[in-house]
């Protein structure tokens, strides 16, 4: 059975955290938040808990994990830092940054997707932050949903998907962010952006002056392309429910929706102001058309709704691919299976 254990201040929570700890490092999984969504945690070491966070989440074996750590200079047993690592750390860390690094022989393939290399990050949240530290060791965490389907940015999302398929699940709230974190892989004095996130493009060249983004961040991934990162599969963050992408002047968008919204029992991802001239029925805004961090705290919550009502189709807006747009379109882009409808 899974316990569920709600967090209301880390001074009144210690003994959980504790327990949540001691779970970890017997090779057993927890749930618990991050400042980007939540996670479902095993030991990164024990390639037993790689394989029963594999199982649990119905994931495939060769996408790697993330590992979590207290802090930046806790990687260097289990990977192989350098002057970019460091800059970046300071710049971002800790927060929604993940570096992919050179792993060390502490960290099994089974972690890693069977690549020998290591996905590193540390969490700002301060209950993820606190288990770590009482932790000691990194713990492996993807997002803690079953596997394609959007993460969860709440424990109730948590508990839907992972329910008896986990040993705790640590309630810490909503997720401040929403959307997974930006991965980046290093390459000497190179970034090659793997997974779009909070921290941007632009946000990661104040930093390192080269920095490329990979085909597969707006694309789909080529025939026996090797998963690099989580988040790079064709089809993901996806509800059971098909989604098709608008693209096209907001107008003509709008009569498409007011038009379908007649025709079939749509549910649709609507901006705010288009709540006023739809029809009340199956719509699940997600902020304002310009307020690109709401959307992103929003999304995954909103497909979950979208979902749960049973539509036939589920209609949303492709994002812009500036700024943080880039990581709502990416997100988009797979939720959709790169399915867009230009509406003219």
């Amino acid at each position: 059975m899974t316990e569920f254990v709600t967090i209301r201040n880390l001074e009144g929570s210690e003994a959980d955290l504790c327990r949540a700890a001691e779970i970890l490092r017997a090779g057993g999984l927890v749930v618990f938040p991050t400042e980007t969504v939540y996670g479902l945690g095993g030991d990164a070491r024990n390639e037993s808990s790689a394989k029963k966070i594999y199982a649990a989440k119905g994931r495939p074996s060769d996408n790697p994990l993330i590992i979590h750590v207290a802090k930046p200079e806790d990687a260097e047993p289990y990977a192989v830092t350098c002057d970019l690592y460091y800059r970046l750390a300071k710049a971002f860390l800790p927060g929604p940054l993940t570096m992919i690094l050179p792993k060390k022989d502490p960290i099994p393939l089974a972690t890693t997707g069977g690549l020998d290399s290591v996905a590193v990050r540390c969490p700002s949240h301060p209950v993820a932050h606190r288990l770590l530290e009482l932790c000691g060791f990194p713990v492996a965490a993807p997002s803690a949903n079953r596997s394609g389907s959007p993460s969860p940015t709440c424990a109730a999302h948590a508990k839907a998907d992972l329910d008896g398929r986990v040993d705790m699940i640590l309630d810490g709230g909503d997720c401040e962010i929403g959307l997974e974190s930006t991965i980046v892989k290093i390459d000497g004095d190179t970034l090659t952006l793997l997974r779009p996130g909070a921290i941007t493009p632009d946000a990661l060249s104040l930093v390192c002056k080269e920095v490329n983004i990979a085909d597969s961040v707006l694309g789909q991934l080529k025939e026996g392309e090797r998963v690099l990162s989580p988040g790079m599969k064709y089809r993901h963050y996806a509800p059971a429910s098909p989604v098709i992408l608008l693209d096209g002047a907001p107008d003509a968008v709008l009569r498409f929706l007011q038009s379908e919204q007649k025709k079939k029992p749509c549910a649709i991802l609507c901006y705010d102001e288009e709540l006023p001239v739809l029809k009340n029925e199956r719509l699940f805004p997600v902020g304002a058309r310009d307020d690109l961090a709401a959307q992103a705290k929003i999304l995954f919550h909103a497909l979950r709704d979208a979902d749960a009502v049973g539509a036939e189709i589920i209609y949303a807006h492709l994002p812009p691919k500036e700024g943080l747009g880039l990581a709502l379109y990416n997100r988009m882009i797979r939720a959709a299976a790169h399915t867009v409808r230009t509406i003219e």
